[in-house]
């Protein structure tokens, strides 16, 4: 058991660690190469915070852990929503811009929605019936290159967030590619085998390790990111931090991860479903209570509130079930 927590935490390492230097790496060979420095935030930088999620699902569906796949995905949806937006507003009122507002958030809506939605056209209500489909991972594909066709559209129009880019050689650039790849690939194999030998030795289903820990620590770039522009009041940036890394991780890694293979949903994934429609339901409704578009701080607090009663009843189930063993 030591051993494999050894392997979940220093996978988690590896993998943050080669995600920020894949990031570093990317971004510096693309201003290189005259990449505008907005686009870069919205593609490469976009892309590394989300690294982490994306490398654990190809893994995990690769060797047919699907449980940790979805799970992975929707823990960090909540997580994303719950926590980081919700410290965040707790911290400092969040501003939401125009965008944001009317583009943005209402697309990481449908996202939940049409996870809910697949979930339901599977024999719904049929216990253990409901697939994602390569055919459905290839529909989640197509809106994720829209969404990608947005954010280029928004950089040509000069909007977006500039973003600092460190200056390398273009041969240090390069290593740092290479070794932030090779980081992601061991961090993720690392972390996949110990979250599965963890739930196998503990008797609990994979979904329950994967909505928690893993969905927590691969989400740890979107929370050091928020908390930092938190800190220095420029809160804007998280609020598209988060909308962002959410699209991308239902439309491109639960896309990929449904491509590569077909990913099985249980009856319990309903409460997971649901949850993360519901926050980014009162995400969207948030924006429009008090003073013009913005989260406020009893906002924030009420996010808080709502993921350590959703943790709990995590847990609650959780100590039930060993205690039927």
């Amino acid at each position: 058991m030591l051993l494999n927590i050894l392997f979940l935490f220093t996978g988690f390492v590896i993998l943050i660690y080669g995600a920020d230097k894949l990031v570093d790496g990317g971004s510096a060979l693309a201003s290189r190469l005259n990449v505008p420095n907005i686009v870069i935030g919205l593609t490469v930088v976009a892309f590394g915070t989300s690294a982490p999620e994306l490398v654990v699902n190809i893994i995990s569906s690769a060797k047919g852990e699907s449980a940790l796949a979805l799970g992975n995905v929707l823990g960090s949806n909540i997580f994303n929503i719950l926590a980081i937006l919700g410290v965040t507003a707790a911290i400092y009122p969040i501003a939401v811009k125009k965008a944001t507002t009317w583009v943005e958030v209402p697309m990481t809506l449908f996202a939940a929605a049409l996870i809910f939605i697949t979930f339901c056209n599977d024999h719904w209500p049929v216990p253990d019936s409901y697939i994602i489909s390569r055919t459905e991972g290839i529909i989640f594909l197509c809106f994720f290159l829209i969404f990608v066709t947005y954010t280029l559209v928004l950089a040509r129009k000069g909007q977006g967030e500039e973003v600092t880019i460190k200056a390398y050689t273009l041969p240090k650039s390069i290593l740092l590619i290479v070794i932030g790849l090779t980081g992601l690939i061991a961090g993720g194999q690392l972390l996949v085998k110990g979250a599965v030998s963890i739930a196998e030795s503990l008797g609990i289903s994979q979904r329950i390790i994967a909505i928690t820990i893993i969905s927590i620590g691969t989400s740890l770039p979107e929370l050091a990111t928020s908390l930092v522009a938190a800190r220095k009041k420029n809160v804007d940036m998280a609020i598209g931090n988060v909308v962002g890394s959410n699209l991308f991780n239902t439309f491109l890694i639960l896309g990929t991860s449904a491509v590569i293979q077909p990913i099985p949903m249980s009856a319990e994934n309903l409460t997971d479903i649901l949850t993360n429609l519901l926050a980014t339901l009162l995400l969207f409704l948030f924006i429009f209570t008090g003073k013009g578009r913005q989260i406020e701080k009893w906002e924030g607090i009420v996010f808080l509130l709502l993921y350590l009663i959703y943790l709990f009843f995590l847990i609650f189930f959780f100590f039930s079930f060993l205690a039927q063993i």
